[in-house]
């Protein structure tokens, strides 16, 4: 039998195991239909949702940041096609895969999990500014600062977004619901 092989089975941070494979579906599933209950639509995109962006930073801080940055990738690809803003490849993986992928980093923040999804979801922000001030502000505000355009726009969401799940995260800390998974 492998040695290597079996002690990735049951490693609880390994894709090679089964319950972890398990709760990111689980996750990225839960994430997803989080994420079509919407408060708020903004006119060129993006939302505030239910609180969409926990169950990805909920499963970074459970089983580290490899498993959060895959499922965020994931979850970055399903909302492509949920729905898809697309202009040009560079934009389609800072708008997407990259910008929900780095949601993940918030696993490096275990003890801390209010400032993991402060860190996570700032990364967010950072993808979207980007892609932002390089591709969307010449198309929708030519005549405004592509910097101030993309950083009140993609603020105007991002920021709520950060609110509502760090205030959840938090309140799953403090009942201890949190601490009990992980």
């Amino acid at each position: 039998m492998n040695t290597t092989y079996t002690s990735e089975y049951k490693n609880p941070n390994s894709f090679r195991n089964p319950k972890v494979l398990a709760e990111t579906a689980v996750f990225v599933a839960l994430a997803t239909a989080l994420s079509l209950i919407v408060v708020y639509t903004l006119p060129q995109g993006g939302s505030i949702t239910a609180a969409s962006m926990v169950p990805i930073l909920w499963l970074a801080l459970r089983r580290g940041p490899k498993v959060g940055i895959a499922a965020g990738v994931l979850y970055g690809f399903i909302q492509l096609g949920l729905l898809p803003y697309v202009i040009n490849p560079v934009q389609l993986l800072l708008d997407y895969p990259l910008a929900f992928g780095v949601l993940g980093v918030a696993g490096l923040f275990q003890k801390y999990p209010v400032a993991g999804a402060a860190v996570g979801i700032s990364g967010r922000f950072v993808m979207h500014f980007i892609a932002g001030v390089v591709y969307w502000a010449p198309i929708e505000a030519p005549t405004l600062n592509p910097f101030v355009y993309s950083a009140v726009y993609n603020g105007s969401y991002i920021l709520p977004e950060l609110v509502i799940s760090g205030f959840i995260l938090y309140l799953l800390q403090k009942s201890n619901v949190l601490r009990a998974y992980m």
